[in-house]
C-alpha cells in the first residue's frame, strides 16, 4: 500500500499554508507548461503535505488563465495521492449562507475555454466522471470539519462557470432552479484532470455570498467577498491541520476506483499511440502505459 501524500489546492484568499513543518519550495517541471506557482512541501502532524495556490501568490491568475493540466501534473509528480480543493463559491440555497463549508459530491461543467484532458489525438482515454468526488476522502474532510465545529453542508452540486465575470441574474436563477447548491469558477476541469491522473479528489466549497439571485445580494462585489474570504481562509487552515492529524498514513483504495481510473480508460491501440504524447503522459498515466 502506498504512503498517503495529501495535496491542498488553495483558492481565492488562500495563497500559503501556515504550520507546515520542514517547509520547502520546489520547482517541478511539467511538459504541460507552467503551473500556477512552485509547490510547497511540508509536514503537518507527521503527514506529508503538498500545497499549491491555484491563482498564484498575490492572485495573479484569473480562472480562465490557470494552467490546470500543469497544476495537476506537478502535484502527481510530487507524489500526491489525495487532493483537497479549497474553493470560494456563491450559494443558491438559504440554508447555505456565507461562511458555510459545502462538501460537494457532484460537479457540473459550464466552462468553454480550458484544456480539459491530458489525452487526445494520439492517445485517447475515457475516464468515468459519474462520481467526481472520492467519497472516502470527502468523509475524512467531513469528520475533520465536525471536529473543528465548522458550519458544513454534507453534499451538493457545484456548477463551474467560465468567468471571470459573475453570473447574470437570468443565469443565477436558472442554476438555482436546476437545484444546484453552489457556483464557482475553478473546480472544472480540475476534477476531471485529477481523475485522469488517478488522484482522489474532494472539494471544500467555502461560501462567500448568495450570488445575485438573492434579493439582498443582487450585485456581488469583490469587496463583499473579500470580507468573508478572510474569515473562511482562517477556518480552512484549521480544517487542514485537523484533517492532517487524523488522516490515514497509508493511502486507502478509493471505493469508486478514482485512484485506478485508467485501468479501463485507454482505447487507442498501443501500436497507434503517439510517442511524443506518451512522453508527456509519463507521470499522469505511467502506471498503465508501462504495464
Amino acid at each position: 500500500m502506498a504512503k498517503a501524500v495529501l495535496g491542498i489546492i488553495g483558492g481565492s484568499g488562500i495563497y500559503d499554508l501556515p504550520g507546515l513543518e520542514n517547509s520547502r519550495e520546489g520547482v517541478i517541471k511539467s511538459p504541460w507548461g507552467e503551473p500556477s506557482a512552485p509547490v510547497r512541501h511540508g509536514i503537518v502532524a507527521g503527514l506529508p503535505i503538498v500545497f499549491l495556490p491555484r491563482h498564484g501568490r498575490g492572485h495573479v491568475l484569473s480562472p480562465s488563465d490557470i494552467n490546470y493540466r500543469a497544476n495537476i501534473d506537478v502535484l502527481k509528480r510530487a507524489g500526491v495521492t489525495d487532493l483537497i480543493s479549497l474553493s470560494a463559491c456563491g450559494s443558491f440555497k438559504h440554508e447555505m449562507p456565507p461562511g458555510t463549508f459545502v462538501l460537494v459530491d457532484q460537479l457540473v461543467d459550464r466552462t468553454h475555454k480550458r484544456e480539459s484532458s491530458f489525452f487526445g489525438r494520439g492517445c485517447v482515454a475515457h475516464v468515468s466522471m459519474a462520481h467526481p468526488v472520492s467519497p472516502r476522502l470527502r468523509a475524512h474532510v467531513a469528520e475533520a470539519a465536525d471536529a473543528e465545529g465548522l458550519a458544513i453542508a454534507h453534499g451538493g452540486t457545484y456548477v463551474c462557470i467560465e468567468g471571470p465575470q459573475f453570473s447574470s441574474y437570468a443565469e443565477s436563477t436558472t442554476y438555482k432552479n436546476l437545484g444546484y447548491s453552489v457556483i464557482g469558477m475553478t473546480n472544472m476541469p480540475e476534477a476531471k484532470l485529477a481523475r485522469e491522473a488517478e488522484i482522489c479528489y474532494a472539494t471544500v466549497a467555502m461560501v462567500t455570498d448568495f450570488d445575485c439571485w438573492h434579493p439582498d445580494h443582487d450585485a456581488v462585489t469583490v469587496q463583499d467577498i473579500v470580507r468573508v474570504l478572510t474569515s473562511n481562509a482562517d477556518k480552512a487552515k484549521g480544517l487542514v491541520a485537523r484533517l492532517a492529524k487524523d488522516f490515514p498514513r497509508e493511502h486507502e483504495p478509493c471505493p469508486i476506483g478514482s485512484d485506478r481510473a485508467l485501468d479501463t480508460a485507454l482505447i487507442t491501440a498501443p501500436e497507434a499511440r503517439d510517442l511524443e504524447l506518451l512522453k508527456k503522459l509519463d507521470a499522469v498515466a505511467g502506471r498503465v502505459l508501462r504495464g
